[in-house]
């Protein structure tokens, strides 16, 4: 793939609790130079000012999703309010756990109520998942209205994004909704892996060099 390509599947995200208004700033220039989809910001960054064609995402009940739902669909409301386009939530991993996929869906359907026509990312945090509850919890999340699945906060000790996880949350989920993979994804090779896998969004905070080696790729 060529890196223009690549650029336009990618959130370019800054999710570190001390970042800064200047250094959300630097992001935001960053994804304009680059072409990338979106930036991805904590909700107190939000509202941020991005140049046309550039999307802002956020995120919901995260890292952890151990927030009551309530909480959830209310911080999502109030981060669309404040002009975030997408939102990726973190779902309760408890709930997962303990096989509890009819509440779980209530969860997912809750933040998405609350987004409304904006587009839902739902974390399952597949790295801490079984393959079994992998399939579920893209199953829950596919039945609440969700748009995308997502692997990964980049957060969690059990890691971030797996080609095997994508490959199963695609052939879970079907053609027709998103599969984001994010955590861990540092060059270009992975991204690509990635993407054959059946990602059709990125989730990057090393967007630059990603490019760069699809760049050298071409070469």
């Amino acid at each position: 793939m060529q890196s223009a390509e690549v650029a336009v599947l990618i959130d370019h995200t800054l999710l570190k609790p001390e970042a800064t208004t200047e250094q959300v700033q630097a992001l935001v220039d960053e994804a304009a130079k680059l072409g990338t989809f979106s930036v991805c910001v904590s909700p107190n960054q939000l509202p941020i000012q991005v140049p046309a064609g550039l999307k802002v995402a956020t995120v919901c009940g995260f890292p952890s999703g151990a927030h009551a739902a309530a909480i959830k669909a209310a911080e999502a409301a109030d981060s669309v309010a404040k002009g975030a386009d997408e939102v990726d939530m973190v779902i309760n991993l408890q709930l997962a756990k303990e096989g509890r996929w009819h509440a779980l869906q209530g969860e997912i359907q809750a933040v998405k109520e609350a987004v409304g026509d904006h587009v839902l990312k739902v974390i399952i945090e597949s790295a801490a998942l079984t393959d079994d509850e992998i399939v579920m919890a893209c199953e829950a999340a596919a039945a609440a209205g969700a748009d995308f699945v997502k692997t990964s906060t980049g957060f969690h000790p059990a890691g971030g994004a797996s080609v095997h996880a994508v490959e199963l949350m695609r052939k879970t989920v079907g053609p027709d909704m998103g599969v984001k993979a994010s955590g861990g994804i540092r060059d270009a090779q992975t991204a690509q892996a990635m993407i054959e896998a059946g990602a059709n969004r990125l989730g990057l905070s090393s967007s630059a060099a990603v490019l760069a080696g699809f760049d050298a790729l071409e070469k």
